[in-house]
């Protein structure tokens, strides 16, 4: 079985657990537009490749996918998802599975405000959102929403742009500042993360696991502790197979007054994901159970409560003696 994980950047520990799954029986592959990015460095192979944006950027993950003979690919940014999901059938024509959930629905998930009117429609509860400030300033007014809030880019990932705002002067400010901004009501609970599988062959939520996020660095879970809430279980299994998503799914949550709120869903590993992994959450090989053609067992909520993720940094050094360092 032949991986080919595309724009790995610095999530070696994806890279390495796939690797260890495959054990003898495969490659993993790994490409970037960089070759700093140090966690193609512990694939089986490398591929630098051009921007996402390039015009010949599909025809040479094509050919990679073809020379490795390749079974599965997947990315780890959110860009690219619907580039993968788009080009879905021209993957499958040579023998590989994009492993990415459906074109709308990815669309969806990269939209903030298509998720919150998604979400919405489903009695989920979700964040107040508006895109027109007008709209927001009336619902204001009308007492529903009230200082502070976010404002925040409608596409975006990486927490890029995001401010929080106290006054209709700060909201001016960003709105002339920065295009395509929405308003989004502040969320002041506390923050879950989950770390979600949907089989690829049956559709059926097959892991879900539950971090209580202790601190957050860069917009990703720097600490965490493990949790377990049947509710949430529920929750977020009947919104998953009722949306269609398969594979990875990682997904942010607020706890408010005791009721769960759906803010964000990014339809790929998390960078939290090393937390469920550690603990036994094993999405890599739930993948290839499904590259294999077969289907995984639900086994939700199997893992240890109070076990902590600690985030540390760490160095990968390359002799680039006689390459040209593309940044």
């Amino acid at each position: 079985m032949n991986i080919l994980i595309l724009s790995a950047g610095t999530r070696n520990k994806i890279v390495q657990y796939f690797k260890k799954e495959i054990g003898d029986d495969g490659r993993v592959v790994a490409s970037d537009c960089s070759n700093l990015a140090p966690a193609v460095y512990d694939a089986d192979a490398f591929y630098l490749v051009p921007r996402i944006t390039a015009p010949d950027y599909t025809e040479r993950i094509l050919d990679i996918c073809k020379k490795e003979r390749i079974d599965g690919v997947f990315s780890l940014i959110d860009p690219e998802l619907s580039l993968l999901a788009k080009e879905r059938e021209r993957f499958t024509q040579i023998g590989t599975t994009p492993i990415v959930s459906p074109y709308d629905l990815v669309e969806t998930c990269f939209d903030k405000y298509r998720m919150f009117l998604l979400l919405e429609k489903m009695g989920i509860p979700t964040a107040r959102c508006y895109v027109k400030k007008e709209d927001f300033y009336d619902a204001l007014k009308k007492g529903e929403i009230s200082y502070p809030v976010f404002v925040k880019p409608v596409k975006g990932s990486a927490s890029i742009n995001i401010n929080r705002a106290g006054s209709d002067e700060e909201i001016e400010l960003l709105f002339r500042l920065y295009d395509d901004l929405m308003i989004q009501e502040y969320m002041d609970g506390q923050e879950y993360g989950a770390d979600v599988y949907a089989d690829m062959k049956t559709g059926k939520c097959t892991s879900i696991f539950v971090k209580k996020k202790i601190k957050m660095r860069a917009g990703e879970t720097d600490k965490s502790v493990s949790v377990k809430d049947q509710k949430l279980f529920a929750m977020l299994r009947d919104f998953v197979e009722a949306c269609g998503f398969i594979g990875m799914i990682d997904i942010d949550i607020f706890l408010r007054d005791g009721v769960y709120y759906i803010s964000e869903v990014n339809p790929r590993f998390g960078g939290g994901y090393p937390h469920a992994y550690a603990c036994g959450v094993n999405m890599p090989k739930q993948v290839l159970i499904n590259l294999a053609g077969g289907e995984n067992a639900v086994n939700i909520g199997d893992y240890r409560e109070n076990i902590c993720m600690m985030k540390y940094n760490e160095i990968e050094i390359q002799d680039m003696n006689g390459k040209q360092i593309v940044p």
